[in-house]
């Protein structure tokens, strides 16, 4: 009678109940811990071995945890949010993981105790709320246009990077990239597009004292003719194109029969001449230099560089709109379209120089560009990786600021505010939730003492001290100087974090916590139902019949 019944197939794994729970936040910690050491001024590098064989030299958590490869589900989605926060914000991919990792140790004691993970969710929930609403409380106004409060934020954003030596130098870069290219929408909007109109050239060779923002855009291309174009011009007119300057080819294979040996003559003069009179089109606008993404042919060179046009062709095509935004020119379809409005006289340099064995062509000093790159230079390739990653994170920050001029402190200050103040609310709520949220509250300390494990003190000492003097609550700055681990005002060490991007950690930290807390079941091995006739691979080996052998090229031995 009671023959036991298979309701899942024998190849499904699949495990419940609270078996599940611990297995995902075993896995989230271990996440967590891979990149525990990489938060705060004094975090150790990770190298990465790749599947190509290149190594990643880094601490920024999202590059680190895009490069491995894990088994465990849980694990997975916590790499989402890392990879989520970058997109969002730009930086803070460490803390957030880091933070996940503490609100799962938490709630892994109410799982033994038989809560329901609802309840302890509804709790996070709610620390959630309360949490931001301290961010609200604490976090202060500052001026766009203050550079030295800009800067002292930026550095505090790259002073947990692997480049904080440089400090100022790259915090520099970003605050000169971001301020060119931001756009004012209006309604006291800005909009900052790092990714379309930064664009950062690294070139091995020098030091990297010698990077630097320049007032307009390069490219790694030379002009088409070297020695009978000009490689310098003062003030260029510049014309970008995007079509080919060179003669219309028939589609495939067109036959043309000439009965008179003459005629030939006339196709190539006609030829000639087409090329002729778009080079003449272009040159009515008097340009100095004229750019094209696509091809150039000879014949066009030589029109061009007789009347002392330099010229650059196959450039891509986000290059061009780069060079457009920056000299103020337009992009045009066809030559004969060419308005004068079209030409682009907001530079004030064009040369081509040679950096190491390359040579790259500079559009420079514009007036008021709105497009830029970032020369970096740097000894060696991983080098110049790891720095423009921490530019990215830089560039991020600032961007922040400038579309959400509000500031936090950093050195785990915020988070002890935030754990205090939740702990003094956890008295009033009622009921079984008082304990997970108290537990949230807790949660909050990781990032502070992760600080302090990374400095080498005394950890236990330090977050006790700390948490005697959040407890009373008046002074909300009070953190870890993460390069001393002190414990310092954070006003006066100008260390700050952007408001947005602590806001967008709690909320993904905690979300995904929650998340991976009500998983109560996974099943594995779940198979992809194969398409009808994409049936088994045939086992036996296939012969070749005659018929194939001799549709197959024969190669010479």
């Amino acid at each position: 009678m009671n023959a036991p019944v298979l309701v899942l197939k024998d190849s499904l794994k699949r495990e419940s109940g609270s078996k599940v729970h611990h297995a995902n936040i075993q896995a989230s910690k271990a996440v967590a811990d891979i990149i525990r050491t990489t938060l705060g001024p004094r975090s150790m590098l990770k190298m990465l071995l790749d599947a190509g064989g290149g190594i990643v030299v880094t601490n920024d958590g999202n590059a680190i945890l895009r490069e491995l490869d894990l088994a465990h589900p849980a694990a997975k989605s916590m790499i989402e949010l890392s990879r989520t926060q970058d997109e969002e914000v730009g930086d803070g991919t460490t803390s957030v993981i880091v933070l996940a990792g503490e609100m799962l140790h938490v709630a892994e004691a109410f799982i033994d105790k038989n809560y329901h993970p609802t309840v302890i969710c509804r709790a996070y929930n709610k620390a959630l709320e309360d949490a931001i609403a301290v961010l609200d409380k604490i976090a202060m106004s500052i001026d766009v246009n203050d550079r030295a409060t800009l800067l002292g934020l930026v550095k505090s954003c790259i002073g947990t990077k692997f480049t904080s030596q440089f400090g100022d130098l790259i915090a520099d870069l970003a605050i000169d990239a971001t301020s060119t290219v931001g756009v004012d929408l209006g309604q006291g909007l800005r909009e900052v597009d790092i990714k379309k109109y930064i664009k950062v050239e690294k070139v091995p060779g020098g030091q990297l004292e010698d990077s630097k923002v320049l007032k307009g855009v390069m490219f790694n291309k030379d002009v088409v003719a070297p020695s009978k174009m000009r490689r310098k011009i003062v003030n260029p007119r510049i014309i970008l194109l995007d079509c080919p300057l060179e003669y219309k080819k028939g589609e495939n294979q067109t036959n043309a029969e000439l009965v008179k040996e003459e005629d030939w003559a006339v196709l190539l003069k006609m030829e000639e001449e087409y090329i002729e009179s778009m080079c003449m089109q272009i040159l009515k606008f008097k340009p100095d230099l004229v750019i094209t993404e696509k091809g150039l042919s000879d014949l066009a060179c030589h029109y061009l560089s007789k009347a002392g046009v330099s010229a650059i062709r196959r450039l891509r095509k986000t290059d061009n709109n780069r060079i457009a935004k920056a000299c103020g020119a337009v992009i045009v379809n066809r030559p004969d379209e060419l308005q004068e409005s079209d030409v682009g006289i907001g530079a004030g340099l064009f040369e081509v120089k040679k950096i190491g064995d390359e040579f790259f062509s500079f559009i420079i000093d514009c007036k008021d560009p709105k497009a830029c790159t970032v020369l970096l230079r740097g000894a060696s390739k991983d080098l110049l990786n790891e720095v423009e990653r921490n530019l990215q994170d830089a560039m991020s920050v600032a961007r922040n600021i400038l579309k959400n001029p509000k500031l936090v402190p950093g050195g785990g200050a915020t988070e002890l505010t935030v754990s205090s103040t939740l702990k003094q609310k956890s008295s009033a709520i009622e009921g079984i939730e008082k304990w997970p949220y108290e537990a949230a509250a807790i949660a909050f300390e990781a990032i502070p003492r992760t600080l302090a494990q990374n400095c080498g003190v005394n950890v236990i000492r330090t977050m006790t001290a700390l948490q005697g003097k959040h407890a009373n609550g008046d002074n909300a700055w009070v953190g870890i100087d993460g390069n001393t681990g002190e414990i310092t005002d954070m006003k006066e060490r100008k260390i700050w974090d952007a408001y947005n991007v602590k806001a967008q950690t709690f909320k993904t930290a905690i979300e995904a916590a929650c998340m991976l807390l009500r998983i109560d079941d996974i099943v594995s091995g779940i198979k992809k139902k194969q398409a009808p006739g994409a049936g088994k691979a045939p086992s036996k080996p296939q012969i070749e019949t005659e018929a194939d052998a001799d549709s197959e090229q024969i190669l010479p031995d």
